[in-house]
């Protein structure tokens, strides 16, 4: 295990920069003067000075290039800020690109979302507009950013993913066969539930799942093994025994 320590400089622009300029023309965008201010800000006064001890491992794992999702566990609300400091353009050159709830991007919470590259989607009827969106970004090679669980837990466990990230990558891989989606477990977590000043952080970062291993046979039967593999490495990452494990064991301490 590695203590992060940030570097003094971050690139003005993310390795993307053919992707980027793509990206313009869509319905979303990353500021090319906000990004820069409120990485800086986070990197170096908001997050050092607001937690405790941040701790990273698995960096290595981060593709350098080409189109990734980001799947972390959801915690906090801080999860959206601890992620561009230990996964962002400081240490990959690259932006990450949000798939946040439509009650995110509201007032200045989402005016700032919209100017850092995110944009909003109606989790229970996903527009076909957001969708296509989320595919094109990855066609262009970005970092999406999708919380499979969906919503913030608090308890610590692992809660049921949603199917979208893999029907997501599966669509993007087949509508450019060798595009070579990944997927990127991220699991995160606090000394606290509700983290206050000097709360502890762990962010463990996995190995990627390689969306085209799983493009062999029918879409649905595919898209249940990218989540049930998705599920056991964050499982993993999060040193969490899965729920039937638990049980399986309780059962055997009885019998």
């Amino acid at each position: 295990m590695e203590i992060y320590t940030s570097d003094e400089t971050c690139p003005q622009t993310p390795a993307s920069t053919k992707a980027n300029n793509q990206v313009a023309h869509t319905t979303s965008r990353v500021s090319p003067w906000l990004s820069p201010l409120l990485y800086l800000l986070g990197r170096h006064l908001l997050l050092p000075l607001f937690f405790g001890q941040i701790e990273i491992t698995g960096q290595e794992n981060i593709p350098l290039t080409g189109p990734v999702i980001f799947a972390p566990t959801h915690r906090s609300r801080w999860d959206s800020l601890l992620l561009p400091y230990a996964t962002g353009r400081c240490v990959t050159g690259r932006d990450l690109r949000f798939m946040v709830t439509i009650n995110e991007c509201q007032g200045l919470q989402g005016w700032l979302v919209k100017n850092m590259g995110g944009f909003p989607v109606d989790p229970q009827r996903p527009a076909i507009a957001t969708l296509r969106h989320a595919v094109e970004l990855l066609q262009q090679g970005e970092i999406l950013v999708i919380y499979p669980e969906g919503n913030i837990y608090r308890d610590g466990k692992l809660h049921p993913l949603k199917p979208g990230i893999a029907r997501l990558s599966l669509s993007a891989e087949s509508s450019h066969p060798g595009l070579d989606v990944k997927i990127l477990p991220i699991s995160i977590s606090y000394s606290q539930p509700y983290p206050t000043w000097g709360t502890g952080v762990k962010i463990a970062i996995g190995k990627a799942l390689n969306v085209k291993k799983y493009t062999v046979g029918k879409m649905k039967q595919n898209a249940e093994n990218i989540t049930s593999d998705l599920a056991l490495v964050l499982q993993q990452l999060s040193h969490q025994e899965l729920e039937i494990s638990s049980h399986s064991l309780t059962e055997i301490s009885k019998s």
